[in-house]
This record gives C-alpha cells, sequence and structure tokens, in this order.
C-alpha cells in the first residue's frame, strides 16, 4: 500500500497535464470530449462506459469553466 500515494500522483499529474494540453488546444467542446475519452481509456483500463461519459462530461465541463 506505499506506492498508492505515488499511483494516484501519477494519474493525477497525468491528468493535468492533459487538461492543459486541451485548454491550449483550439477545438470544439465534441473534440474536446473525444480527446478526453481516449485519454482515459488508454489510461484508466477496465472503465465502464458510463463511468467514461461521466467523467468525460466533468472534465469538458471544467475546462470550458477555466476558458
Amino acid at each position: 500500500m506505499k506506492g498508492l500515494p505515488i499511483i494516484i500522483a501519477a494519474i493525477g499529474g497525468a491528468l493535468v497535464g492533459a487538461a492543459t494540453a486541451l485548454l491550449l488546444a483550439p477545438q470544439t467542446g465534441s473534440q474536446t470530449r473525444e480527446s478526453i475519452k481516449d485519454f482515459i481509456r488508454t489510461h484508466v483500463p477496465g472503465i465502464k462506459a458510463a463511468e467514461l461519459e461521466d467523467l468525460a462530461d466533468q472534465i469538458a465541463e471544467e475546462i470550458k469553466d477555466i476558458k
């Protein structure tokens, strides 16, 4: 269990990096959501489709609020 905080930090860092890249790349909202879904699919194995949609929508909303 000592490695769990490191894994959580790595995943958090990856999400922050992806969000930053999405903020700096001019895209439409639907393109942004697809990019988020692709990133999550490759970095979070075993995620369910409904969870993927919810998480992508939440991240997209946060990005939209920041812009």
